[in-house]
């Protein structure tokens, strides 16, 4: 048997190296914490920044199969929203088609229906473009000419670059008949005639 004094003498030498370990441990679990929060705080302003830095996207809407319809779909950073510019051909002369954003950028299927439905983050019901309630794919309709060519713009204050409302990677649809801009939840627009994916655009410096 140890003496009293020499079990205690014991003890608190081991309490003092256990409590520095603890420390120690403490330590450096919160300086990796405070590291992670560090990086993935730098992410956020990393991916916040190069949105931030996209001014422009495009879209190229191909026919799906069986039709012959297509064009190209322009998105423009402005001070008041995205100007939305698209020039469409191979139309049926003097018609209306349902032009909207789709939630995903799936082609994989030649009807267009891997594209989903109307891109809503909001949940919000289908309605026109000018409504304070739409999806924020809602574009309304074209309206083409007697040679089958259409022409499309109007600025959105609805979709951005990014955020919960980042149309980039998203899908894009023309609609073989008119939305009726009511009917839930698609404005009973018909069968998908083009489709494509909405990319980052190349921006053209002057030369």
């Amino acid at each position: 048997m140890f003496p009293n004094h020499v079990l205690a003498k014991a003890f608190a030498i081991s309490f003092a190296a256990l409590a520095t370990a603890v420390l120690a441990c403490n330590g450096a679990l919160l300086a990796a914490a405070q590291d992670k929060d560090e990086k993935e705080h730098a992410a956020h302003e990393h991916a916040a920044a190069a949105s931030k830095a996209i001014d422009k996207a495009v879209c190229v809407l191909a026919p799906t199969q069986g039709n012959e319809a297509k064009g190209v779909v322009t998105f423009t950073r402005q001070a008041d929203g995205i100007l939305i510019e698209a020039n469409l051909e191979n139309l049926k002369p003097d018609t209306q088609h349902g032009f909207h954003i789709h939630e995903f950028g799936d082609l994989t299927s030649p009807d267009g229906t891997a594209l989903g439905g109307h891109f809503n983050p909001a949940g919000a019901p289908h309605g026109a473009p000018d409504a304070d309630a739409r999806h924020a794919g809602d574009f309304g309709n074209v309206k083409s000419d007697a040679s089958g060519k259409a022409t499309y713009s109007r600025v959105d204050k609805h979709i951005t670059f990014d955020g919960e409302d980042c149309i980039l990677g998203r899908g894009m649809v023309l609609h073989e008949k008119e939305d009726d801009l009511s009917t839930q939840p698609t404005g009973n627009a018909g069968a998908r005639i083009a489709t494509g994916v909405i990319g980052v655009a190349q921006i053209k410096k002057p030369q």
